[in-house]
This record gives structure tokens, C-alpha cells and sequence, in this order.
């Protein structure tokens, strides 16, 4: 299928050349990342952001003499203090940068806190429009490898726009420069520039997906991009199966989602090949209903055009393909994205119907709402021929996990210890936390059915805790975790749009498993 509006895209990001189409409406922006231990006088720069704790005489005495009398003086006149989250933004004409942003981090006790600052700052560098940052962390204790990372994603994620009407728009930077004291570490701050924004490369990707309305961003949009995105890389390939391939695997309860759909499902297959040849992947199943109407058990009019958010599942799997390009992280990686439309119509699957999974269990639809995990269960099924070391399924799945945990965390569920360790920590560094619900038999008992092998739904109790007892029946076999992003994958009111989220966990972890 040919694609319209197809523009060839390069992707320069230090040193890494990727080349891919994109439609016009997916743009990933250019930013260069740099470490350096170098004079900051000597450098030339828009802008230089000082984290502080509000006492730079003290901090910058071992950095740089001459900028800390520089900026002495300036800093008593802005009666800048250091508190968490306390910012000035100075013009400073007369200096080697015209401009200088202090933010104060004083009383921020652990990683969530920096981030939050960081991305503070993040977003204020992008609004005042500078071209070059130097960014420079005055405190004594600081972590400059990690917090190098976190920087780089942030500025990607400051950086993102999404836009179907042309308007004037700030310039995202072209170039930071991160600062750091010691020269033996620039290496190493150099590398956790570079991770820091494949994962944010990825996470806009994956917001980009997300965003688009569900009429441009159908399930043959994402197979088309899969396609597009593994065009001439060598570490990615797409494997694409349509209809009548899942008819032929006896993929009935994915198929059972789309029957009410003019919209053709289609899986998608994408192979990341940085490990050795029989070297176990890790498998990523991301849910990509690409607009959940609800079907027959139809969902009420009020925010329902938020519901093209129900593939951020699949847009955070795309995403975490991307920055693995980017990265080059040296491990096998599968992702499997589900795609279909869930829509009503004569021939759409009714509540009462009994459909049997490729698994060959047999599943009571009480609710063609709870759709995601049907398409989920044959994935699950479908994955073990790969013979994954691990598989995470990602899934904006219950509406219930988001009166549990709101908007802040994702919900977490997994049959095996160790792995939901990982995963709780990987998501702790990374700023992109979970948290962990029981899978407990007790809860599993709420999915009997009179009329087959188990209902779709467990009733109105602990339903994000049913939805993954559902999912578990279907995973025995393997190491499993299932990550509920129903509150995370996107923010409503004001900020409405996906928020990329969980990529920065999943890179997180997936980064740990080669260490």
C-alpha cells in the first residue's frame, strides 16, 4: 500500500544516523547531546541552566572560578533561594551567555524528585527558545552519568509537538551541552547522553502515535509505519499478518474484537536482532485497539474521543523499537502489536456470545467492552513459539486501574517475583514508576462462567486484578508481567495527549538485562 504524504526523514542523534519515512504528521525533532568537561566561558551558548541548592559560591568553587564570580553577584540580585522547584530566568546580555536559568533543587530527597525538576527545567528551556543550553548540575553530590540520562530524554519530551494546523511555534534547541567537572567521566556521561535520548526519541514516537485521530492512525496506519520503521535497518525486521493468517492460526477471540469493524485487524511483528542468534528474546505485547467504541456494550458519549488512546499499548511497544534502533542495546527484543477497531454493528460480537481462543480455552463475552484482554490472550498464546526468556503485555486495559492508582503510576501484575522486582526498580530510576497488585487465585475465582471455560469480565470488584487473573490463564507457561496503563498512557483536560509512557520503564529494564 502506498503511502500518502510520505516524507524520507533522517533522524541525526550523536553520531547515529537513522534513516526512515514517516507521514508528514510524525516528526521527531533534532537535538544534538554533548558532554563536556571543557571551560563553560568558552563555550558558546544561548542559555546555561544552573542546578542549585541556593548556595553557589559554595558549589561552583571547585567547578569554574571565573563563572562563579560571574554569577555571584547576578545570583544575589535574583534573590533566587535554591528551594525545590524554585526557578529565575535571567537576560544576561553583557555575559557569554544571554541568558541563565537557576533552578533550585534544595529538600529534593529522592530520583522522583530530581526528575520532576528536570523536567521543570526541561519545559522552561523550550518555551524561552534557545538555541544551544550548556546544563550544569552545581551540587557536590550530584549523579552526573544518571542524571545526564534523564536530561536528554527530558528536553525530547519538552521538544514534542503534535499539530494538524499550522501556527507559530517555539524552536525546540538544536544542541545541550552537559557540563561535568571530572574529564575521566565524559565518556560515560557521553553514553548516558546518548540512551537518555534514544528513550526520549522513542517515548515521542510513541506520544505521536498515540495522539493521531483514530481516522488517520488504523490498525493498517501502524502496520504500514511497522513496515516503513524497519525499511532498510538491519537490526529490525516487521513481519505483518492480516485476517485471513489469524483465521489460520484459530485466532478467534483477537478476531471476535474487530467483527463489528470495516477497519481490517492486522498483527504486527517486529524482530530487534541486537543479541546473538539463539540468544532468548524478550517479547513486548502491546495492546492497540486503535478506537474502542465499546461495541455492543457501547461506552457513554462523554469523552469517548479519548478512546483513540486505547493503542498506546502498541504506540509504547513502537516506541521502545525505536529507541532500541537508537541504542543498539545488544539483546533480542520481539514486539507484538494487536491492532484492530472495536465498533458495533450487525456483525459484531454480542454479550452472551461463547468464543474459543487460540489457546483453545472458551470464553463468555459478558462485556464486548473488555475487549483488550481477548486480543491480548491470543497474543500470549501466539508468543510462546519464540521461546521468550520474558513476556511483558502492555495495555491500556481497565478503567478500574486508574480509580486505583490515578494518574501517577501503572498498575503492575506478574506470575513471577523476580521479574516484578525488575521491573518496580527499573521504573523507579527511570521516573516511570509502577505499582505492584496481587494475582491471587481468590480473585481468579470471580471469572467462573455457567456456559464456558471462563466470563471476559469478573464483576465490578478488583477488576484491574480479574483483567490480569484473565491474562494469567493464558501465560502459565512463562515468565509474565502485565503492565496496566490505563491511567498513564495519556492525560485528559488541558494536557490531553498521550504521554509516551511506559517507555522509559520498559528501556530501563531492558537496558538492565545487559548490564
Amino acid at each position: 500500500m502506498k503511502c500518502p504524504q510520505e516524507t524520507l526523514g533522517k533522524f541525526k542523534q550523536t553520531g547515529i544516523l537513522f534513516t526512515f519515512r514517516f507521514r508528514q504528521l510524525i516528526r521527531v525533532d533534532f537535538m544534538k547531546f554533548t558532554a563536556s568537561a571543557a571551560n563553560p566561558l568558552n563555550l558558546k551558548s544561548d542559555c546555561i541552566i544552573l542546578f542549585s541548592e541556593g548556595n553557589l559560591d559554595y558549589e561552583l568553587k571547585d567547578f569554574d572560578e571565573a563563572l562563579r564570580v560571574q554569577f555571584i553577584e547576578l545570583l544575589k540580585a535574583t534573590n533566587f533561594n535554591g528551594k525545590k522547584g524554585v526557578t529565575r530566568h535571567i537576560y544576561t546580555p553583557t555575559m557569554v551567555f544571554k541568558q541563565a536559568l537557576f533552578v533550585g533543587i534544595d529538600g529534593v530527597t529522592d530520583k522522583q524528585g530530581e526528575i520532576n525538576v528536570i523536567e521543570l527545567a526541561a519545559d522552561q528551556c523550550v518555551r524561552v527558545g534557545v538555541n544551544t543550553i550548556l546544563w550544569l548540575d552545581c551540587r557536590k553530590d550530584s549523579e552526573p552519568s544518571w542524571m545526564a540520562s534523564i536530561v536528554a530524554e527530558k528536553m525530547f519530551r519538552a521538544s514534542y509537538k503534535f499539530k494538524q494546523r499550522t501556527i507559530n511555534e517555539t524552536k525546540a534547541p538544536s544542541e545541550v551541552i552537559y557540563l561535568v567537572k571530572n574529564r575521566g567521566i565524559v565518556a560515560l556521561v557521553q553514553s548516558e547522553l546518548n540512551f537518555g535520548a534514544a528513550v526520549g526519541a522513542g517515548l515521542n514516537v510513541a506520544k505521536k502515535l498515540g495522539d493521531l485521530p483514530a481516522n488517520i492512525c488504523t490498525p493498517s496506519y501502524l502496520a504500514e509505519f511497522a513496515q516503513n520503521m524497519a525499511e532498510g535497518v538491519s537490526p529490525l525486521k516487521s513481519i505483518i499478518l492480516n485476517g485471513n493468517d489469524m483465521e489460520l492460526l484459530k485466532m478467534k477471540a483477537l478476531l471476535s474484537v474487530t467483527a463489528g469493524s470495516r477497519e481490517a485487524p492486522k498483527f504486527i511483528e517486529l524482530h530487534y536482532e541486537g543479541g546473538t542468534q539463539n540468544e532468548p528474546p524478550v517479547v513486548l505485547i502491546g495492546k492497540a485497539v486503535t478506537f474502542d467504541s465499546g461495541g455492543i456494550s457501547l461506552k457513554p458519549s462523554s469523552g469517548m474521543d479519548e478512546m483513540k488512546f486505547d493503542m498506546c499499548g502498541g504506540a509504547s511497544v513502537m516506541g521502545v523499537l525505536h529507541a532500541l534502533i537508537l541504542s543498539r542495546l545488544k539483546l533480542n527484543v520481539i514486539g507484538l502489536i494487536p491492532a484492530v477497531e472495536n465498533m458495533p454493528s450487525g456483525g459484531a460480537t454480542k454479550p452472551g456470545d461463547v468464543i474459543t481462543s487460540m489457546s483453545g480455552q472458551t470464553i463468555e463475552v459478558l462485556n464486548t467492552d473488555a475487549e483488550g484482554r481477548l486480543i491480548l490472550c491470543d497474543s500470549l498464546t501466539y508468543c510462546v513459539k519464540f521461546k521468550p526468556v520474558v513476556v511483558i503485555d502492555i495495555a491500556t486495559l481497565t478503567g478500574a486501574c486508574v480509580m486505583a492508582l490515578g494518574k501517577h503510576v501503572s498498575g503492575l501484575l506478574s506470575n513471577d517475583e523476580e521479574l516484578a522486582n525488575e521491573l518496580l526498580t527499573s521504573g523507579t530510576e527511570a521516573g516511570d514508576r509502577a505499582w505492584r497488585l496481587p494475582l491471587w487465585s481468590d480473585y481468579d475465582k470471580q471469572l467462573k462462567s455457567n456456559f464456558a471455560d471462563m466470563a471476559n469480565i469478573g464483576g465490578r470488584e478488583a477488576g484491574t486484578i480479574t483483567a490480569a487473573c484473565f491474562l494469567a490463564r493464558f501465560a502459565k507457561n512463562i515468565r509474565w508481567a502485565h503492565l496496566d496503563i490505563a491511567g498513564t498512557a495519556w492525560l485528559s483536560g488541558s494536557k490531553k495527549g498521550a504521554t509516551g509512557r511506559p517507555v522509559p520503564l520498559l528501556m530501563n529494564y531492558l537496558r538492565r538485562l545487559t548490564l
